[in-house]
């Protein structure tokens, strides 16, 4: 068990690519919504119910940079938690395909899509993964190409 989480840590072997993990559950309120925008992306139609009726959107949306964060809280709080990332290098890429309104709730399919076994660092490993969040009709919203370097397992760890 990670001591700091609880949960048994997630080791490099234990991602196959292929795999799908799905997880979510989390909605936005109008509120949260403004409160992100106005702190971060201050576009009217992030912060101003009333001017963004008049927007290309019609109402109200998230930032995606706001559902960007939320992604990235679901995906360490319900799939990586307890997992022993040592860092990302990046993110690929990150495509918003429809707007997050006030009332959604976003859920993700997680697929790793490579693993790749550090040459230069055999104590490590690089995991791709193809991330699709959804809203609450199963409509696609955003999708985020990431990787994160994970420790490979101990030879004393259990699998």
């Amino acid at each position: 068990m990670s001591e700091a989480t609880g949960a048994a840590p997630i080791y490099f072997e234990d991602f196959a690519v292929g795999e799908t993990r799905r997880y979510g559950g989390r909605s936005l309120t109008a509120a949260d919504i403004i409160r992100f925008a106005r702190e971060f992306d201050p576009q009217t139609y992030h912060t101003d119910p009333e001017a963004a009726k008049g927007s290309i959107f019609g109402g109200l949306v998230a930032s995606g940079l706001h559902t960007q964060a939320l992604v990235l809280r679901m995906i360490f709080d319900q799939y990586l938690k307890g997992g022993t990332a040592l860092a990302s290098p990046g993110i690929d890429e990150v495509r918003w395909i429809r707007p997050v309104r006030p009332g959604d709730t976003l859920t993700v399919a997680t697929t790793v899509t490579a693993t790749v076994s550090s040459r230069s660092r055999p104590d490590r490993g690089l995991v791709k993964m193809k991330h699709v969040v959804a809203n609450q009709t199963g409509a696609t919203v955003m999708t985020m190409l990431g990787m994160a370097f994970f420790k490979r397992r101990p030879k004393n760890a259990s699998a």
